[in-house]
């Protein structure tokens, strides 16, 4: 779906009067081949709880399989043109940041300099009972060397939306412990039923309050914090956009300035080359 010159140029007006903060969704990347989870035409899809995880072994086995299995394809996958739009209109002084909902790192990697991160990221793995870190490509070899063959064997299987595989046989996995304490090792992200941490919001919360509008980036506002980050553009009487392939829970308030119905990496890369 192409959006008309008049709809981008609104925009890009905006952006030259109003910097914005950016919220993003899984919606941002999909077009780097991740799919996401509430997205028109996807299947529905239930994402593993933080008690499924912790209270449950099997969970644990489908993670790191699929964590396994997905890495290689996910080192693959590079920012779209969605990302390195956000880049540039920040370098431009058009953006002034990104809190996303993603932990795929994309962001980063394009060049976004400012990145709160409110979900975490994929890339680190913590103790649950030490407290210790550990970058998961170590984590991702231990589990190599526990299932020999297991990720060549399941090389085929689908990139989930959290970028992780949807492998099948997941019987005889052997899940990789804290190599200190032996203790449970968690993904370093905010699981279905966490709150995002305290500091965290408040990182996102001052990029809104310091910004002169917000923009709402492939995400359908399904999680609670990305509310509350409208709301407080609300109070500040702020403009605030949406761009979304899809509804949102917030087409219908008053304080949206600009509702866009299309692809994120069309509209930014279009504004940014309009800017």
């Amino acid at each position: 779906m192409s959006v008309d010159s008049n709809t981008i140029e609104r925009l890009a007006t905006l952006l030259s009067h109003h910097p914005a903060a950016v919220l993003t969704g899984a919606g941002l990347s999909t077009d780097s081949g991740i799919p996401d989870y509430r997205g028109a035409g996807t299947p529905p899809r239930t994402p593993m709880s933080i008690g499924q995880f912790m209270n449950d072994i099997a969970y644990r086995r489908r993670f790191w399989a699929g964590a396994r299995v997905g890495t290689d394809r996910m080192a693959a996958l590079a920012p779209n043109a969605g990302h390195l739009a956000l880049a540039r209109l920040e370098m431009g002084g058009h953006v002034t940041g990104v809190a996303t909902q993603n932990v795929d790192g994309l962001h980063r990697a394009a060049g976004s300099r400012t990145v709160v991160e409110l979900h975490g990221r994929g890339n680190v793995s913590r103790c649950i009972r030490c407290n210790r870190a550990y970058d998961r490509a170590m984590v991702l070899a231990d589990f190599d060397r526990l299932n020999p063959g297991y990720a060549e064997a399941n090389a085929g299987a689908a990139i989930a939306p959290d970028g992780d595989a949807a492998v099948g046989d997941i019987a005889g996995v052997i899940v990789p412990d804290c190599p200190e304490c032996g203790g449970i090792l968690r993904p370093d992200v905010v699981y279905f039923g966490e709150m995002v941490p305290r500091p965290v919001f408040q990182a996102a919360a001052s990029l809104v309050e310091h910004a002169g509008s917000l923009i709402l980036a492939g995400t359908s506002l399904t999680v609670n914090t990305g509310i509350r980050l409208v709301h407080r553009a609300e109070r500040r009487g702020i403009p605030v956009v949406v761009i979304n392939r899809g509804p949102t829970q917030v087409d219908e308030r008053d304080s949206i300035a600009l509702r866009i119905e299309g692809g994120t990496s069309e509209v930014l890369n279009a504004v940014a080359e309009h800017l």
